[in-house]
């Protein structure tokens, strides 16, 4: 049996978050539940104050292949390195020769979108293909690979 999961985000800014998220995956703000026009519409009937309506954001991915992406809000800031993070395949087929090529071009987009580089990790074949280590906006670190 297969099962559904997501993948669960602490923040400080869920929109933020939500919104960085979704252009770098290329995926979408999850709509509203079937018969609303909005979020804040869909809460406000759910009994959610108006001052908690900010306090999560989802985005999902349009085709349904991947998994949805939460983010919530804590009141605690990040102090540690994540002990999960996400790994971006952005050159899953590329040849040793295009691969790092490929990744930078990547890490340009998204550090237009608001994350940081952290650093480059060479190739080192057979075992490390070289990859780029990123965070997003709040911190969270991620890698191109």
């Amino acid at each position: 049996m297969s099962r559904e999961f997501q993948v669960t985000v602490d923040c400080a800014d869920p929109e933020a978050l939500a919104t960085f998220w979704a252009a770098a995956l290329d995926y979408v703000v999850q709509p509203p539940p079937e018969g609303f026009e909005s979020w804040p519409a869909a809460l406000t009937a759910f009994g959610v104050p108006a001052e908690r309506q900010g306090d999560a954001h989802a985005v999902v991915d349009p085709d349904g292949r991947g998994p949805r992406l939460f983010f919530q809000r804590v009141p605690e800031a990040k102090r540690v390195k994540n002990r999960v993070h996400l790994d971006l395949r952005a050159a899953p087929d590329a040849g040793p020769e295009d691969r790092m090529a490929a990744l930078e071009v990547e890490a340009e987009r998204l550090v237009a979108l608001g994350a940081t580089r952290r650093r480059r990790v060479e190739p080192d074949p057979p075992l490390v293909g070289g990859f780029l280590v990123m965070s997003d906006p709040e911190g969270n670190e991620f890698c191109l690979d």
